[in-house]
């Protein structure tokens, strides 16, 4: 029972893991971190993302420009840029570590190990990566609530809301810290099992010896 309850939570752990780091992914790179409708100009909708402002006209047409040079965007752009770049490389390395070290595979069933210790790097990786997703995510959606709140700033003016990306991004790294506590927690079945392998050889061993024991005499017999 309990070896089933592992692996069901290596395999949910994985699930959660691959599920948050597409949506990471998806995140970084599309351009929906912030939306912004002109009054005077009901028909289009600005969307911006850490790479990019596109404009979607009411005809569906969408026209996207890149940012300018790196170092002219604001502080939390940037940041979140390198953030959501590493988030997704952890993310990566953390998948395939965690794959490797799954019950599944055959791969180091000899050191068993090494697969507990792929197993626990593999969630480190995915939890940084899940933290590393919710920080820059997190930093954009408060200064959007700053200024959309901004009292010296007249009404008139149009004001930045949160766009889809920010509600993919937080999903993204509860998926990948959720998971990779999951994974790191399941390291211990495979210790476990690796700790009774041996004993019931020895025991078996043990019960193969005894009935050689007894038949010994028996056999001397028979020969006799």
């Amino acid at each position: 029972m309990a070896g089933g309850w592992w692996a069901k939570a290596q395999a949910g752990g994985m699930l959660l893991a691959l599920l948050g780091w597409v949506s990471s992914c998806v995140t970084t790179f599309v351009p929906l971190w912030k939306n912004l409708n002109l009054d005077l100009n009901e028909m289009e909708v600005w969307n911006m993302g850490l790479w990019q402002v596109c404009i979607t006209q009411e005809e569906g047409v969408v026209e996207c420009q890149a940012h300018g040079s790196f170092l002219a965007l604001p502080p939390e752009l940037r940041i979140s840029r390198l953030l959501m770049c590493l988030s997704n490389g952890l993310g990566l390395l953390g998948c395939l570590l965690t794959a490797l070290g799954l019950e599944g595979w055959r791969t180091c069933e000899d050191k068993p190990g090494r697969k507990q210790q792929l197993l626990l790097a593999g969630g480190a990786a995915l939890g940084m990566a899940g933290i590393t997703t919710l920080v820059p995510v997190s930093w954009v959606a408060y200064n959007t609530v700053l200024d959309f709140w901004d009292e010296t700033v007249p009404d008139i003016v149009p004001r930045w809301e949160f766009g889809e990306a920010t509600f993919l991004g937080w999903f993204a790294g509860a998926f990948l810290t959720t998971g990779g506590l999951l994974l790191a927690c399941s390291a211990r079945s495979t210790r476990t099992t690796t700790l009774l392998a041996p004993a019931c050889h020895q025991a078996s061993a043990a019960r193969g010896l005894a009935g050689d024991h007894h038949l010994h005499p028996k056999n001397a017999d028979l020969v006799i």
